[in-house]
């Protein structure tokens, strides 16, 4: 079929590269724009956008999907079906009626679980065991449109979002193209989205990512592997804000919640339940390092306590 991939951040390449490698004639990608990234804030293209260039694919960055010229173009090139992964733009029904077959979206989640912008990020979140990826044809409704297949996935009690992601995309890739192959020969049909068991994954923010050290240590360690690698997980303390990477959950219970030890080849901090080992500590300006590493040149004194983000309000009763 003729196809246009329409992607933007990395776990969308694993699923460009596999149709580009497919019997399916990739004729354009779309990217978003360039965008400033990396401490140096300087713009760059995305990676989706860098396959294509080497591709020698037609690339287009239109700033709004509702662009003139975009929605002219993309109709003169007449794909028959196109494939989205997270690209990261609302696409409008005038855009998602070119193709003949539709758009085929790619989500990393069972659906009708995760819908929405962090679904990864999310089912970490919530302790799930398994997860998966979803190909599903794309309408106007939030991940709403009828499935055509599904991968699953195991989570495992060290995943964080960076390392389950990396996984899926390569999952999803093999299955967006055996999703585009039942679609040309067609052999495969999309099925409805049970009306049971529908949740939603908002998109993460940098508060978010703030530790709240009076949770639960079985809570906290999933927040922390959930926001990891981005926006990763943070904490106030004397020194500043501190970069906080993935920890251990331990047995020991004579800390309060934020209340620090360091010892000599370790860093444990106190939360509502058992204390949590640290892995890395990340102070603003500096690169990460080992935490007892840290612990050496900061010389934290015996009972110094970092800091929770503010409790939420109690509701106020009605008359």
């Amino acid at each position: 079929m003729r196809i246009v991939f329409a992607g933007t951040p990395a776990p969308a390449v694993p699923s460009l590269q596999a149709l580009l490698d497919s019997g399916h004639d990739v004729v354009a990608v779309i990217s978003r724009p360039d965008a400033p990234a990396g401490r140096g804030r300087k713009a760059g293209s995305s990676p989706v956008a860098d396959l294509a260039r080497d591709a020698g694919i037609e690339l287009l960055t239109p700033v709004s999907a509702r662009d003139p010229e975009f929605v002219a173009r993309l109709t003169e090139l007449a794909p028959e079906a196109a494939a989205v992964v997270a690209y990261g733009a609302i696409l409008r029904q005038n855009v998602l009626d070119i193709p003949a077959h539709g758009w085929v979206n790619l989500h990393f989640s069972l659906l009708p679980a995760w819908r929405g912008a962090a679904p990864v990020q999310a089912a970490i979140r919530a302790g799930d065991d398994i997860t998966g990826a979803s190909t599903f044809a794309l309408e106007a409704g939030l991940d709403t449109g009828p499935v055509y297949g599904i991968v699953t996935e195991p989570i495992s009690p060290v995943d964080t979002a960076g390392t389950l992601l990396t996984r899926l995309s390569l999952s999803g890739a093999k299955l967006l193209v055996a999703t585009m192959d039942g679609i040309a020969d067609g052999s495969l049909r999309a099925v409805p989205q049970p009306v049971d068991g529908v949740s939603h994954a908002a998109k993460i923010t940098v508060a978010d990512a703030e530790i709240d050290w009076w949770a639960p240590a079985v809570a906290i360690d999933r927040r922390i592997r959930a926001v990891t690698p981005a926006p990763g997980a943070w904490t106030g303390s004397p020194w500043g804000r501190l970069g906080i990477g993935p920890v251990q959950i331990t047995e020991v219970t004579d800390l309060a919640p934020g209340e620090m030890r360091a010892e000599k080849k370790q860093v444990l901090i106190g939360t509502g339940t058992t204390a949590v080992r640290l892995s890395e500590l990340q102070p603003t300006g500096r690169k990460s390092m080992a935490a007892p590493d840290w612990a050496r040149g900061a010389r934290p004194d015996p009972e110094v306590r970092l800091a929770s983000p503010p409790a939420a309000p109690s509701p106020v009763a009605g008359p």
